[in-house]
């Protein structure tokens, strides 16, 4: 009996290859663009996703565009479950041209990568990174965007620190899993703090935010409270969190475009289905005779709603792996594009499964009433059509 359902199901379609294909071409794009949207909204979370339990995150309480006093680095080490400490400011610089956007950091040298391990750097790299104070470390994907190589003289002209600096690529790294962003820029903190001092005297030693390692990530909480407890009622109250949760607040700046996104792609999988059930449910009226004359033969009514799930299973299920497999190329090409706003645009198991469960529904739902139907056909009216 299976059999004879699986036969069915695999040549039913090709009866009528024009409304197959049609349908199995809107089924494939259906699938593939809403891969594609969960890939962007993926790529959105990816910063938060990839984030240590055992960093959390400093920064003024009034506004990331507020700095702290170098001087608080002695005092959070000294608090109760600190183990490591570095720190940060935002460069925010223009190479060429100002569509040449990428991250740009000023980093305390070593601690930075210590507490990053993510980010890993050839040691002879870092070294000469360490000797030179106009020393720069760039991720693989941004090197290669640029056609960068070790000891090429990158300018750069300053926005936040206003002038022109000429920094020399030193270290090269590499993410230690797929989901690392490879395409941030980091230069060296003490080098910017010194140009500081002399463009701006006395608006030196500022730090736009504390990166703080902890042993255990459950202690997350309490050692947050003790840092801005430290600093309450200080000229520069502090507001600490969780690595994830600061990445996190400017998902949520964005939310409104992620939730518009995700609207649109289930959107676009309810329009397909409606358009299979259409396919379906002309296939179903087309074949009454064929339904009753099984009936006739002692086929029971079940045996009959199967063949039209069957048939409508087979199609979404057989689209959606053409969905599905074009998506990676598509992604790629996409990701290609757009990689100075998504540095990590892939295509997540999560997509994945998603997507083979968007093509499983289209199949159940669009055979849900065409199959009904096809079981409640009479068999003397089914006959006389025939006839």
């Amino acid at each position: 009996m299976l059999e004879l359902i699986l036969r069915f199901a695999l040549r039913n379609p090709l009866r009528h290859k024009l409304r197959s294909v049609l349908t199995l071409t809107g089924i494939v794009v259906a699938i593939l663009a809403f891969g594609l949207l969960g890939t962007i909204v993926s790529a959105w979370y990816a910063g938060a996703n990839a984030a240590s339990d055992k960093r959390l995150v400093t920064r003024n309480s009034i506004s990331l565009t507020f700095s702290m006093p170098l001087a608080y680095a002695d005092r959070i080490r000294a608090i109760e479950g600190v183990t490591d400490l570095s720190w940060e400011n935002w460069f925010g610089g223009v190479y060429k041209e100002p569509s040449n956007f990428f991250p740009q950091f000023a980093i305390e040298p070593e601690s930075f990568f210590r507490m990053v391990p993510e980010f890993r750097v050839k040691p002879d790299e870092m070294q000469a990174f360490l000797r030179d104070r106009r020393g720069v470390i760039a991720g693989r994907k941004l090197a290669n965007r640029f056609g960068w190589k070790l000891g090429d003289v990158i300018p750069i002209k300053g926005t936040i620190f206003a002038g022109d600096y000429e920094f020399v690529l030193r270290g090269i790294y590499d993410g230690a899993r797929a989901s690392t962003d490879e395409g941030q820029f980091f230069l060296r903190w003490d080098y910017l703090n010194e140009r500081i001092k002399q463009l701006f005297p006395g608006s030196e030693n500022q730090v736009g935010i504390f990166l703080i390692g902890i042993a255990d990530g459950r202690d997350a909480a309490a050692v947050s409270q003790r840092v801005d407890a430290h600093f309450r009622n200080s000229l520069a109250e502090t507001l600490t969190e969780t690595e994830k949760a600061f990445q996190l607040s400017f998902v949520a700046m964005t939310g409104t475009i992620v939730k518009a996104i995700q609207i649109v792609s289930y959107v676009i999988i309810c329009i397909i289905m409606a358009v299979m059930a259409n396919t379906m449910a002309m296939a179903a009226r087309e074949r009454s005779s064929e339904y009753a004359t099984l009936k006739a033969l002692g086929f029971r009514p079940w045996v009959v709603g199967a063949l039209v799930y069957a048939e409508s299973l087979a199609l979404a299920l057989i689209a959606g792996g053409l969905g599905i497999a074009l998506t990676g190329p598509a992604a790629r090409a996409v990701g290609s594009k757009l990689d100075n706003i998504f540095p990590v645009f892939g295509v997540a198991p999560e997509t994945i499964r998603l997507q083979w469960a968007a093509a499983l529904v289209i199949g159940l739902v669009a055979a849900l009433i065409p199959a009904r139907q096809a079981m409640r056909v009479k068999i003397i009216e089914g006959l006389r059509q025939a006839g």
